[in-house]
């Protein structure tokens, strides 16, 4: 068996080691996401050395995730950036420039988000208003405060558990919330008798969320600025566990898909036990859903059934196989996904690309992981890091050092004034100049993040994560894909949720989003108003806090768009898909173009693999023991992958700068492991 060692090195000593190398065996990532980390990894694990360098004070770029505090600081720092004039950095770098040699400044400022804007409608109460009613309903009768305390005990499975309720009882209430509803109502009654208003006030008010609530718990939120899933079988997942990467987080699946249609939001059937069991769908509407759905998942043994329309929208193709208006839309928003403009067999790929993730891993082709999507990151960048990779954060490069005769990029040079010369460069797009491209950036994504009190379909579990899709409310607006977390997704507090909307902009994130959230979320005019009582308003949950921003969509470019040194590697930032696919090929690419003959990502080794050098006292190694053995135990002859119900092995999550541990998730979680196909 092939053993591997692993090495303590300080980071200075690491970084002299790196200077020292010349440019013949190092890769330099600069400003790293996803798909730098994933480079570096890959890059790392076939035994090139690696150094990251990034002036943030946080892992993953525009991939990351902030508690709410943290996402605080972050938007105070984007409104106060400047750019620093090229006359003081010149100052740093032209004693460095040697002979025969220029120089390409980068970019000294965050050029990748604008339309930044926030605005607070939870109440701005002090706290100690709020733990005077809190009193007042601890004073209530007790047939009251026993439903308010059972009320919160569905908050969290984990108080479920330590009251010694059956650990299969969430189960029940997804597969059977219409036997509890009875019940739930039949307390109502109970506490509606000897009091009718007085029970319900308080407990209202308990409930409300204010500012200083989301300020004080804001360790427990984990804000992604990118709103993604990972398809089940998308190329993520696969490298996932083909890498091994997979040890380092954990998953939930996405529990529903949901969609508004006619100002009314429903859950959408898509799985064979989703349809059959949907009470939206007539029995013609079940049979004739099932067999066109039959019909994608190998559409391409029938061409002769779209041929026709082969150069023609999959609107039209829909329209053409007499489908109801009702299932029309299911496919079109909610299975396909895709836009007026989509073409016939784009769209057959997009549905079958869906049918074929059902199952893997639940009901829906989606996971999430457990702590925001920032944590995919942050593993890949563990990876690298094993196997020797070095992190430098709060650093940041001045410019790019290119040798005249041949053209190439040779060196950087850090604000430190260190020149740290590499043979290959990979950079963020966000930090490079406008002049340093050959085509303009004319493609933008809205994004909106909202912090509200409750699901936009609230069912019989409180812990669902949902996709919600959203069509055009205009003929000239875009569409709005919805993601809605839970608390058990680890990004957010009890009693509230996590909804990030996305389109392609149109106009600013605020023009394009706004009407949405209005549309599906209370706002209130002003930070604590209450909408009057039996309103249409009142029915709706309410947005407590709101940011709008855009950001840069440059996946249409490539190489020849950018008049840069062929050693150096232009990495885009994230497209406005659903997946990851897109972020995968990319780093794949990028890695086979510095590295042609070595394997893409590897697996990684087994930690009872890695031997350590000298006598095994180093103060990492009896760390890097005691997390590794609950996960062998855990792994060690199960079936591959655990479903919904299954609990999984502690997975210790990547800390970051902004990083909170919070209680581990004991249900609906997925742990990836590479025993399955």
């Amino acid at each position: 068996m092939k053993h591997f060692i692993w090495r303590e090195v300080s980071k200075e000593s690491a970084l002299e080691d790196l200077m020292a190398i010349g440019d013949n065996a190092c890769c330099l990532c600069l400003f790293p996401g996803l798909t730098e980390s994933v480079i570096a990894a890959a890059c790392s694990r076939v035994g090139q050395r690696v150094l990251h360098l990034d002036r943030r004070n946080y892992y993953a770029g525009n991939w990351a995730s902030f508690t709410f505090n943290g996402l605080l600081s972050w938007i105070e720092e984007y409104k106060t950036q400047q750019e620093i004039p090229n006359s003081e950095l010149e100052q740093g770098w032209r004693e460095k420039i040697e002979e025969g040699e220029e120089v390409l400044p980068l970019s000294s400022i965050e050029s990748s988000i604008s339309n930044l804007e926030v605005f607070s409608y939870a109440s701005e109460e002090p706290e100690e208003e709020e733990d005077v009613k809190a009193a007042v309903v601890t004073s209530l009768p007790q047939e009251t405060s026993g439903s308010t305390l059972e009320d919160q005990g569905t908050v969290s499975p984990d108080d479920s558990e330590a009251d010694g309720e059956p650990q299969h009882q969430e189960l029940e209430n997804e597969l059977a919330s219409e036997t509890q509803e009875p019940t739930q109502s039949e307390e109502g009654e109970k506490e509606q008798q000897p009091i009718t208003i007085q029970a319900e006030t308080p407990a209202e008010m308990k409930r409300k969320i204010t500012y200083a609530m989301l300020v004080k718990e804001g360790r427990r939120f984990n804000i992604d600025l990118v709103s993604k899933l990972l398809y089940s079988r998308g190329l993520l997942v696969d490298l996932l566990i083909k890498s091994n990467v997979s040890r380092y987080a954990e998953f939930k699946n996405i529990s529903r898909i949901i969609t508004c249609r006619n100002d009314k939001v429903e859950q959408v059937p898509c799985s064979r036990a989703d349809v059959f069991g949907s009470k939206q769908l007539t029995m013609v509407e079940k049979r004739m859903l099932m067999k066109f759905l039959t019909f994608c998942l190998d559409f391409e043994q029938h061409p002769e059934e779209f041929q026709d329309f082969s150069e023609r929208p999959f609107w039209e193709f829909l329209k053409s196989k007499c489908l109801t208006e009702n299932l029309q839309h299911f496919v079109f928003h909610s299975i396909g996904m895709v836009n007026r403009e989509t073409l016939t067999e784009e769209g057959l790929k997009a549905t079958q690309h869906f049918l074929r993730c059902l199952g893997r891993y639940g009901n829906t082709p989606f996971l999430f992981p457990l702590y925001g999507l920032g944590e995919i990151p942050q593993c890949f960048c563990r990876m690298c890091a094993v196997f020797g990779g070095i992190y430098c954060l709060r650093h940041s490069v001045q410019c790019l050092i290119v040798d005249k005769e041949s053209g190439k990029c040779k060196a950087v040079i850090d604000t430190h004034g260190q020149r740290i010369s590499c043979s290959h460069f990979v950079v963020e797009d966000g930090y490079i100049k406008d002049e340093q491209r050959t085509t303009a950036v004319n493609r933008q994504i809205s994004r909106a993040v909202v912090i509200t009190d409750r699901s936009v379909l609230p069912s019989g579990s409180d812990q669902q994560i949902s996709l919600v899709t959203v069509p055009p409310l205009t003929p000239s607006s875009p569409s709005v894909r919805m993601v809605e977390l839970s608390s058990s997704s680890m990004t957010c507090m009890p009693g509230t949720y996590l909804v990030h909307l996305i389109c392609s902009s149109s106009g600013s994130a605020r023009e394009d989003l706004a009407p949405v959230i209005s549309r599906l979320f209370h706002v209130p005019s002003s930070p604590g108003e209450e909408p009057a009582q039996g309103s249409e308003e009142g029915e709706k949950p309410e947005a407590l806090w709101v940011m709008y921003f855009n950001m840069q969509d440059t996946s249409n470019l490539d190489s020849s768009c950018y008049s840069l040194p062929s050693n150096v590697y232009v990495c885009t930032g994230p497209d406005a898909s659903l997946g990851n696919d897109y972020s995968i090929k990319l780093a794949e690419s990028v890695f086979h173009q510095i590295l042609p003959d070595e394997d893409f990502c590897p697996p990684a080794p087994n930690p009872e693999d890695i031997i350590y050098d000298g006598d095994g006292t180093q103060g990492e190694g009896p760390n890097f023991d005691e997390t590794s053995n609950p996960e062998d135990a855990e792994t060690e002859g199960g079936d591959g992958l655990q479903e919904n119900d299954q609990p999984v092995g502690n997975t210790e999550p990547v800390e970051s700068s902004d990083s909170v541990t919070q209680e581990p998730a004991t249900k609906s979680e997925v742990q990836i492991q590479p025993t399955e196909e």
